[in-house]
């Protein structure tokens, strides 16, 4: 009687809403704008889910679920049958919360949720939670094991948790197909029936239904392993949750193996399945869903962490000639004083906040691990306490590179020596997974970078799950097929980074690298292409709509300072641009395009907006609509492609809200605009 006195009640909420008698242990939680609805259902064969935007089915009913280890015949499932649903309890709230670096300053993300609570007769886990969320830009899900007797430890083989598409979707995956790698590559085009069990897709996969878009992604990742997505056993429309194995399995284990071992003394809470929704692909880019999923910062003073731009030298390879005084003696660029005081100046010239200082400053250092190493020493010929005190006196903050284990292997007396010595922040690099193991070290790591107001820049780091809002000194990641790749690949099209801006891009900041001004067209770039000093396939155009369109607090400034600089000494085209924009935003909004073909974003700092188009390999002309533009007027400044792959046109003009500006795109090319309030001085 308790049940059915439970299931009335939720039938006289607004936000839940029975499936009816047939269904008696159904019910749906809808969003504050009652647009997307999550349907939860336990049947005598488990417990299911399903998803709809505007009254039409998005994720057909599927499976949830988690599955043990060592339980016949390869495990048993919690939340697979046998359950019984004693108690659920609907609530309204709000992620509010603001952000000292990022895509937005403030988020106030509302939703409903459900919390659902199932007990069995029999099992190990007797108690399962299922928490359900619906927001105005997507749902979410998580499975919770509450404190309960008898369950201290417990390990996990995998989840049940599965997506069942309606139809054979759209969708746009980048497929690694295996679990450890660098998660860089590209996010190719892939039907739903298409998609393969030996498949691994790293989030996000997108998929458009023809009448809403999605992307599935996962949020709050600490404590457990990351998930990878494959196709669906039956070869239906779909896929589903595959957890990374632990590398503490039997190399010769091939179906039970551990994915988590975990911790259930006081309860546990799985990390958040999400479904981002939006009417078409370019309107997730305007989701908050991923941070606001986060759990809250642990920096209470954040004052420390500032965005910005850097000078950095591994790009280009640190050939170029040394300025006077620094080419004193005859001596040559590289890892050495003069160089990096060479950049400071640099830097200095073009008030970026940075510079970072690559894989090579410290004794034993090497992209491998070395126990011989010591990050605490640099090489004698890097005076380390001169580059950062001559930086500090032209007002630029120095960041260094560290491999992953050499740091681990030194990290307490590391940090503290950093921190005496006044460096900003730390590039981290070849973690190269995302098992449960490795995840003890970012939680290590960004815990103790904190409390040593230190920032982090994480190489070879899985895609964005929710941690920059925990940790907002962790500024900018990988995970990311960037830039680096021009200098010895053809992968970087121009489609290639617009498909970023609506895949990769929607989950957090991604360290692309950008900033390379030696232009090439696809057709010479194979005559061109050099390690160092490396060439880009796209234009002028499209290197400064990078800034806006990628999100980064710690952006790059990649060339070698030779390429910002024409023959006559003057800047180069651009460079103005360069100078002026942010590094962080107030807001964010996705104006137009289409995904892989052309994007157009805007981001606002303060009262200024700037906005940065791009477009595939087909020249095309944009017309940009003002509406987000405030009341009055606006000088608007434009630099769009010019004559040459290597030149801009640039231009002046005064609109307002109700006008449009028309944006012409070159061939593998872009553009920018910053607009200010009339009467500003820009």
């Amino acid at each position: 009687m308790a049940i059915k006195t439970n299931i009335l009640h939720a039938c006289a909420l607004v936000t839940l809403i029975c499936a009816g008698p047939a269904a008696a242990e159904t019910f749906t939680a809808a969003s504050p704008d009652q647009r997307n609805r999550i349907e939860v259902t336990l049947t005598d064969k488990g417990l299911t889910y399903a998803v709809s935007r505007n009254g039409k089915a998005v994720i057909t009913p599927s499976s949830l679920g988690l599955t043990l280890q060592n339980r016949p015949p390869f495990g048993t499932a919690i939340g697979a049958g046998g359950f019984t649903l004693i108690d659920q309890k609907t609530t309204s709230g709000a992620d509010q919360f603001t952000l000292p670096v990022g895509k937005v300053k403030s988020v106030n993300a509302r939703y409903n949720q459900t919390e659902f609570t199932y007990v069995a007769a029999t099992g190990d886990v007797k108690t399962l939670k299922l928490i359900v969320r619906a927001y105005d830009d997507g749902v979410a899900f998580r499975y919770v094991i509450p404190k309960q007797d008898g369950v201290a430890t417990f390990d996990l083989q995998d989840e049940m948790t599965t997506f069942s598409f309606a139809a054979d979707y759209d969708c746009w995956g980048l497929n690694q197909g295996r679990f450890e790698n660098s998660f860089e590559g590209e996010h190719d085009a892939i039907k739903a029936s298409q998609m393969r069990v030996f498949h691994l897709f790293q989030a996000p996969v997108v998929c458009d239904t023809g009448e809403a878009a999605f992307a599935i992604a996962e949020s709050n990742l600490k404590a457990y392993p990351g998930a990878y997505y494959t196709a669906l056993s039956d070869a239906s429309y779909g896929v589903k949750v595959v957890l990374t194995p632990r590398k503490d399995n039997d190399p010769g284990a091939r179906f039970n193996t551990r994915a988590a071992r975990i911790d259930a003394t006081n309860g546990f809470e799985t990390p958040w399945r999400v479904i981002m929704l939006g009417d078409q692909p370019g309107n997730l880019i305007d989701s908050n869903l991923i941070n606001a999923l986060g759990e809250p910062s642990i920096v209470a003073d954040t004052s420390w962490i500032k965005p910005g731009l850097s000078a950095w030298d591994w790009w280009n390879g640190n050939d170029f000639p040394l300025p006077a005084p620094h080419n004193a003696n005859g001596q040559k660029s590289g890892m050495n004083t003069a160089t990096y005081k060479a950049y400071t100046d640099f830097a200095a010239d073009l008030g970026l906040e940075y510079i970072l200082i690559d894989e090579g400053w410290s004794m034993g250092s090497t992209v491998e691990p070395n126990a011989a190493a010591d990050v605490t020493k640099p090489k004698p010929e890097m005076d380390m306490a001169e580059i950062i005190r001559y930086a500090k006196s032209k007002g630029v903050g120095v960041w260094i590179w560290l491999q992953w284990q050499q740091l681990d292997n030194q990290m307490d007396e590391a940090l503290a020596t950093y921190e005496r010595w006044g460096i900003k922040g730390i590039k981290v690099d070849f973690l190269n997974r995302n098992d449960q193991e490795i995840m003890d070290y970012y939680q290590r790591l960004l815990t103790k970078t904190a409390q040593h107001k230190i920032m982090v820049d994480l190489h070879g780091a899985f895609p964005p799950a929710g941690l920059t809002r925990t940790y907002p000194h962790y500024m900018t990641q990988e995970g990311v097929l960037g830039a680096e790749n021009n200098k010895w690949s053809r992968r970087i099209t121009a489609h290639h980074n617009i498909m970023l801006a609506y895949t990769r891009g929607l989950l957090g900041p991604m360290d692309y690298t950008q900033g390379g001004f030696r232009h090439a067209t696809p057709a010479e770039f194979p005559s061109k292409q050099s390690f160092i000093n490396p060439y880009v396939m796209t234009t002028r155009g499209a290197a400064l709509a990078m800034y806006v369109v990628y999100e980064s607090p710690f952006g790059m400034v990649s060339d070698s300072p030779p390429a910002y600089r024409k023959a006559d000494g003057t800047w180069e085209d651009g460079v103005d641009f360069i100078k002026a924009v942010p590094a962080s935003w107030d807001e964010t909004r996705f104006i137009t395009g289409e995904i892989g073909q052309s994007v157009v974003i805007g981001r606002r700092s303060g009262k200024d907006w700037y906005i940065g188009a791009m477009t595939d390999d087909q020249a095309r002309a944009v017309t940009v609509p003002l509406g987000f533009l405030g009341d009055g007027a606006y000088g608007a400044k434009l630099w769009q492609d010019g004559a040459t792959i290597s030149t801009l046109n640039v231009s002046d003009a005064k609109v307002d809200k109700a006008q449009t500006i028309t944006l012409k795109l070159a061939a593998n090319g872009g553009a920018v605009v910053k607009l200010s309030p009339a009467g500003k001085k820009k």
